[in-house]
């Protein structure tokens, strides 16, 4: 299999030496290539050992693979926000795979993305860190593939904040069709023993396929308020030039702890009250 780690994705500081990789057995996230992910789809993949990059799915144009909100510096709540978007060119229409994705212009596209990067965000006193750690993001519009942009520029979030996690991509890997099916096996593969389910994901899961290759589902909840409170809606961007990487970096260390350790009696009740219960009887 191929393990991409995130140390290689930036020159920022808390990349500067490369960690050791979890051993097997740890947390695993498995989600599509976000570009600058939301705070919440950050904060999960954080508190992961390792982030499956789910690149062989169908490319979605109301997603958030060649697009995000950008929200104004500062502000408490994030009341302004703007989309900022990657010309994209889908070579099979509606068919085509999320890797396979053509960037329309790429060097256009490369300089109106970190001019508008600047121009939000330049004010800030942690921008100096932040524009540093996205030079690796403005190269990777040579690589002309939307996916590996959005890849990117999570995996040079989650270094600037200090993640020592690892990165595979779901098309190394051999799995089983079916969607919960297929989430479980790619689970499995690397050695995880526990899958970070989403809201989203909630919706539709079937414990079935995890609980047989024994694999426990954890629901990844975030906080109601706070920065939270605008975190599905706006790139986690706005967090980091507002409270800088080690605030940033100190409060999802608080979350992953709340949702994978201290916080298991409310998983547990979770588990068993969702609308696709995950407990076992």
């Amino acid at each position: 299999m191929t393990r991409t780690n995130p140390s290689s994705a930036t020159a920022s500081p808390a990349a500067s030496s490369a960690p050791d990789p979890p051993a097997p057995g740890g947390l695993c996230a498995i989600h599509q290539p976000n570009l600058f992910p939301r705070l919440t789809t950050l904060a999960k993949l954080f508190a992961a050992d390792t982030w499956i990059v789910l690149d062989d799915v169908q490319f979605t144009r109301r997603d958030y693979q060649h697009r995000t909100r950008l929200a104004t510096l500062g502000a408490q709540q994030a009341p302004t926000s703007r989309w900022m978007a990657i010309p994209t060119h889908l070579p099979q229409g509606r068919q085509t795979i999320i890797r396979d994705a053509l960037i329309a212009d790429p060097d256009l596209a490369r300089r109106r993305t970190m001019a508008m990067l600047r121009q939000y965000y330049g004010a800030s006193p942690h921008w100096p860190a932040l524009a540093q750690s996205l030079e690796p993001v403005a190269a990777s519009f040579g690589s002309g593939r939307t996916a590996i942009v959005a890849e990117t520029s999570a995996r040079t979030l989650l270094s600037l904040l200090g993640w020592k996690g690892q990165i595979f991509r779901s098309s190394d890997l051999t799995v089983r069709p079916g969607r919960s099916q297929r989430l479980a096996d790619l689970a499995a593969t690397v050695d995880a023993r526990s899958y970070l389910c989403g809201t989203g994901g909630m919706k539709y899961l079937d414990s079935a396929p995890f609980a047989a290759q024994g694999l426990a589902v954890i629901p990844f909840l975030t906080p109601p308020d706070g920065i939270w409170g605008s975190g599905r809606q706006v790139s986690a961007l706005w967090a980091l030039a507002t409270l800088g990487p080690t605030a940033l970096a100190g409060r999802l260390r608080a979350v992953a702890t709340a949702q994978t350790g201290t916080g298991a009696g409310r998983l547990s009740t979770f588990l068993c009250t969702s609308p696709v219960p995950l407990c076992q009887p």
